[in-house]
């Protein structure tokens, strides 16, 4: 009976060993078709997108530290489409962005908007590439405050505020500015549009002069800005990556390398949404200093005949 047993057992080994094997042939074959395979079949480019309101810049910042490193990687597209944002993390990708081109290309692609902190951002590439249509420039800086005060009055509210300094609830939701605090923000605002202004004449080669007469917050398409020198390109995605290609030396095809998502990506991203409007409304409340377009949330932009 024993005898009888062993060719079974003998075959259920078989399959097994042959299951193993086709398996791990399916999984080879997968990872050599994925866009972020680290198989040497196509030389690769990554691409790191720039979405919505620059509030942080730590993920932009490590997927270009980790492109940097990683030797398969011959240069990087920085997809943008966002209206500007916070100012110090617009200058933390910027300052990312410069650190890396020595080493490898970065071509910036607009999308819809790449205005104010989202152009930041381009200006340090070594190439911008922008649709005819893409809204872009707004080179300055907003600062916002909530009044309420009378709203607080009405309703019976009062602050009392004790503080150590006068100048210490400057820009305070319950009591309006005064000639002081106003020269005061006026002052900072002025030396955060020179750095802005200097950030792109460092990273366009553009004259001091050229930039500063049109940093004055208005808005460009594409095609304006490719006249003004703002642009290199006019294009699509698709011509940024050729473009890319071009500027690296790649020959024939590519592989675009997308950064991995996590597996609990859409929690991530409705605790991002959420903290980012928590923190939008906060900000609202006492008063933000940033490099932003302020028009139709920088996404809504269409013509009409």
């Amino acid at each position: 009976m024993s005898n009888k047993r062993h060719p079974i057992l003998t075959v259920l080994v078989i399959i097994l060993v042959i299951a193993l094997v086709l398996g791990s042939a399916m999984v080879i074959a997968l990872n050599m078709l994925s866009p972020s395979s680290d198989l040497f079949f196509a030389e690769k480019i990554g691409i790191i997108s720039v979405e919505g309101t620059i509030s942080a810049s730590q993920t932009v910042t490590s997927q270009l530290v980790k492109y940097r490193k990683d030797k398969a990687i011959k240069a990087i597209i920085l997809k943008i489409n966002s209206p500007g944002g916070a100012i110090a993390p617009s200058q933390e990708i910027y300052r990312e962005i410069r650190k890396t081109i020595p080493v490898k290309k970065v071509v910036a692609a607009m999308g819809t908007v790449a205005a104010s902190g989202g152009y930041y951002i381009a200006a340090a590439a070594n190439k911008i590439v922008a649709n005819p249509g893409t809204v872009t420039g707004s080179i300055g800086v907003i600062v916002e405050f909530v009044r309420v005060e009378e709203l607080l009055n009405k309703i019976g509210i009062d602050l009392e505020i004790m503080k150590s300094g006068e100048f210490k609830d400057m820009g305070s939701p319950d009591r309006k500015l005064t000639e002081r605090d106003r020269e005061i923000l006026d002052a900072m605002i002025m030396d955060m549009q020179n750095q802005f202004v200097e950030a792109i004449v460092r990273g366009r080669s553009l004259s001091l002069e050229k930039v500063q007469a049109i940093a004055d917050g208005r808005i460009f398409s594409g095609a304006q800005a490719k006249e003004l020198g703002l642009v290199d390109f006019l294009g699509n995605f698709q011509d940024a990556v050729e473009i890319t290609k071009e500027l690296a030396g790649i020959k024939g095809d590519v592989t675009l390398v997308y950064p991995k998502k996590s597996k609990f990506e859409l929690f991530d991203f409705l605790l991002e949404t959420g903290a980012k409007f928590a923190a939008r409304l906060i900000q609202n409340l006492r008063g933000t200093v940033e490099y932003r377009w302020n028009g139709v949330s920088g996404l809504n932009v269409r013509k009409s005949y």
